[in-house]
C-alpha cells in the first residue's frame, strides 16, 4: 500500500514540475508579459512622436492659420424685366471692365423707340404749322393796331365817327388774342416735342441697359441664367469675382492679434503653389472675439477665443497671381507679430515663372470676343 502511494506521489511531482517548459524544453512567455512589452512599445512611440511633433513649425515671432481665398463678389443683373437673348461667357472665364457679357431681347423697346421718334417728327411739323399761324396772326395784329391808331387820331378831328374807332379797336384786340393763342400753340408743340424726346431718350437708355457689361475686371464664378429665360427686374445673370480685391481670413488667438499692427506684412501660401509664397498685408483685425470655426485649425485649443484677421493681397501685384485666384482655394496665412524677426526661408517671396499656369478651353476663346 505504501509503495503504491509513493509511486503515485512521485508521478504527480513529475507532472507539476513540467508546466513551465514546453515539450521541446524551451521556456514559455506568458500573456501578461506580452501585454507589458506592448504597452512599453506604445509608450516609447508616443514619447518619440511628442518630441518630433512638439517642435515649433515656425520660429519665434510668427503665427499661422489656414484659410481660403476670398474675393469681393458682384452680381451682374438686369435692370428691367425681359427675356435673355445672349449669354456670352461661361463659368471660369475672365472678363474686362466694360466688356459685354450678355444681351437682353429689345424688340419691344425698339418698336417703342420708333414710335417715339415718329411722335417727335409729328410734333415738329405741328410746331411749324403753329409758327406759320403766329406769323399770320402777327401780320393781322400789326394791321389792326395801325388801323386803330389812325382811327384814334381821326376821331379827334371828327374825320371818323366814334363807332368806327371802336370797331377798329375791337379788331385790334381780337387780332392780339389770336396772336397770343397761336403763340400758345407753339409752346404746346415745344412741350410735346420735349416729351417725345424724353420718351425716346428713356427707351434708348433701357436699350443700352439691356446690354449687360462687366463693371470691373473679374472672373465669372457662376452662370445663373441661360438664353430664352425671362427675368424680372434685378434678375441675376452672373456672379463675378473682383480680381483686384482678393484676400484671406485667418483666425488667430488674442496673444498674436494683440501684437500685430494693421498694415504689417504677411504671407499667403496656396496649396496649389506652396513653393511661391505671396506677399500680403494685414488690412483688418476683427474687434470682436469669436470661437474658432470648425473648418479652421490653429495652434491653440479649439475652445479658445480667436480674432478674425484679413490678409489682403497687393492689388498692384495681383495680375501675376490672377490665374491662381479662385474663391475657396485653400492655403495658409502667416503673420509676423515681431518686427525684428526675419521671415524664414520657406516664406521668402520668389519670382513667379511665366509658365506657372497656361490658359485652356474657354479662357482662350474669351479674348476673341
Amino acid at each position: 500500500m505504501d509503495t503504491t502511494i509513493g509511486k503515485f506521489g512521485g508521478a504527480g511531482k513529475s507532472a507539476s514540475s513540467g508546466q513551465g517548459e514546453s515539450q521541446s524544453g524551451k521556456p514559455r512567455i506568458s500573456k501578461r508579459m506580452l501585454l507589458l512589452l506592448l504597452a512599453l512599445g506604445v509608450g516609447a512611440g508616443a514619447i518619440v512622436a511628442w518630441i518630433v511633433f512638439s517642435k515649433p513649425a515656425l520660429p519665434a515671432g510668427f503665427a499661422a492659420g489656414n484659410g481660403r481665398l476670398e474675393a469681393t463678389q458682384y452680381f451682374i443683373s438686369t435692370k428691367y424685366p425681359g427675356r435673355i437673348k445672349e449669354v456670352l461667357f461661361n463659368e471660369g472665364d475672365t472678363v474686362n471692365a466694360g466688356q459685354v457679357v450678355a444681351r437682353m431681347d429689345t424688340s419691344a423697346l425698339d418698336a417703342q423707340l420708333r414710335e417715339a421718334e415718329a411722335t417727335i417728327r409729328t410734333t415738329s411739323e405741328s410746331k411749324n404749322v403753329a409758327l406759320a399761324q403766329v406769323a399770320v396772326n402777327q401780320a393781322k395784329y400789326n394791321y389792326a393796331a395801325q388801323q386803330n391808331a389812325r382811327s384814334q387820331q381821326l376821331v379827334k378831328r371828327g374825320a371818323v365817327s366814334g363807332q368806327e374807332a371802336e370797331i377798329d379797336l375791337a379788331s385790334m384786340l381780337s387780332a392780339r388774342a389770336e396772336l397770343a393763342s397761336a403763340k400758345v400753340q407753339v409752346v404746346q408743340a415745344d412741350s410735346n416735342i420735349d416729351a417725345a424726346k424724353a420718351a425716346a431718350d428713356k427707351l434708348r437708355a433701357e436699350i443700352r441697359d439691356a446690354v449687360l457689361v462687366s463693371p470691373i475686371r473679374a472672373r465669372i464664378e457662376t452662370r445663373l441664367s441661360e438664353p430664352g429665360e425671362v427675368l424680372a427686374a434685378g434678375g441675376r445673370v452672373f456672379t463675378i469675382d473682383d480680381l483686384s480685391d482678393v484676400y484671406m481670413y485667418v483666425y488667430l488667438p488674442e496673444k498674436v492679434t494683440g501684437k500685430v499692427p494693421v498694415g504689417s506684412e504677411a504671407r499667403v501660401v496656396l496649396d496649389a503653389a506652396p513653393q511661391y509664397p505671396i506677399r500680403t498685408f494685414i488690412s483688418f483685425v476683427s474687434p470682436t472675439a469669436q470661437f474658432t470655426p470648425k473648418t479652421v485649425e490653429t495652434a491653440e485649443e479649439r475652445h479658445n477665443l480667436t480674432f478674425r484677421v484679413k490678409l489682403q493681397l497687393d492689388k498692384s501685384r495681383l495680375r501675376q497671381w490672377e490665374p491662381l485666384v479662385k474663391v475657396g482655394l485653400p492655403g495658409m496665412g502667416y503673420v509676423r507679430w515681431d518686427k525684428t524677426a526675419e521671415w524664414p526661408a520657406k516664406l521668402q517671396v520668389r519670382p513667379v515663372p511665366q509658365n506657372l499656369w497656361q490658359p485652356t478651353g474657354s479662357a482662350i476663346a474669351q479674348d476673341t470676343r
